[in-house]
């Protein structure tokens, strides 16, 4: 017969099944299947899943605890909004060790890593919190800053957006002045000072208690260091870290 045949069975045609029921239960053969294919559903099934969700940083230096609590609520908030999380970072102590102990300072949380400056880079928007000193930021947060200037001299973090929330000892000890006074590092490299305003509704116009906090951030009052955040000035520290995530959000989106 010519070529075009009938009688040539086709080498895709499945084997006939037999009678035989031994025959039956034999294994049936391997398809073959090319390299090309293997590999295509290799490098498809086995690719690591890299994770889309936008990045803010939440570094704060905190001698007692009391910014450390409010850093642990603005997680909260800034989880709370889709497409986004939050990290918490330390930034390093500057004091010595004797010298802590003998202000009796508490020991850190080791679940919170320090961040290098370089890391920065790494973040979609930062909120930085520090203590109070004399209206100004601790010099363990100044210091920080200061290690920041390769990434000023490059710019690598010009038109990230930043806030801050504070602490301070007393009513009049700087809840506004210390960020105000922060804003000039912000400016140097170009960063995006993101205010919350009174976007916080009632909760800022209430004056039924002691509140920390301002349209500058949150704050706390630590008092003698013996008083704890309140529900306010943690819901305020809440707020703060979802307006900064949907703000890091809306920029991305532009």
């Amino acid at each position: 017969m010519g070529k075009g045949g009938g009688c040539v069975p086709s080498k895709k045609k499945q084997p006939p099944v037999s009678d035989d029921p031994v025959s039956n239960t034999r294994e049936a053969e391997p398809i073959p299947v090319n390299d090309e294919e293997t590999n295509d559903i290799a490098s498809t099934s086995l690719e690591p899943t890299i994770s889309s969700k936008l990045k803010v940083f939440i570094v704060f230096y905190s001698m007692y605890g009391h910014v450390e609590g409010l850093a642990k609520r603005m997680k909260k908030g800034v989880d709370g909004v889709e497409g986004v999380e939050a990290f918490l970072y330390r930034v390093p102590e500057t004091l010595p060790d004797d010298v802590l102990i003998k202000m009796k300072v508490p020991e850190k949380d080791a679940g919170i890593p320090e961040i290098t400056a370089e890391e920065l880079v790494n973040a979609d928007g930062i909120l930085f919190g520090f203590p109070t000193r004399y209206g100004c930021m601790a010099a363990q947060m100044k210091a920080f800053f200061d290690s920041t200037g390769q990434l000023w001299k490059e710019q690598k973090l010009a038109g990230k957006p930043a806030g801050f929330f504070v602490s301070t000892g007393t009513q009049g000890g700087g809840q506004e002045t210390t960020a105000w006074t922060a804003i000039t590092q912000l400016t140097h490299h170009g960063m995006l000072f993101v205010p919350i305003g009174y976007t916080f509704g009632a909760g800022m116009f209430k004056m039924d208690s002691i509140r920390g906090g301002s349209p500058y951030g949150a704050g706390v009052y630590a008092g003698d260091g013996s008083r704890e955040a309140n529900e306010t000035e943690l819901a305020l520290a809440e707020h703060q870290g979802k307006y900064m995530a949907s703000m890091v959000k809306r920029l991305a989106q532009t």
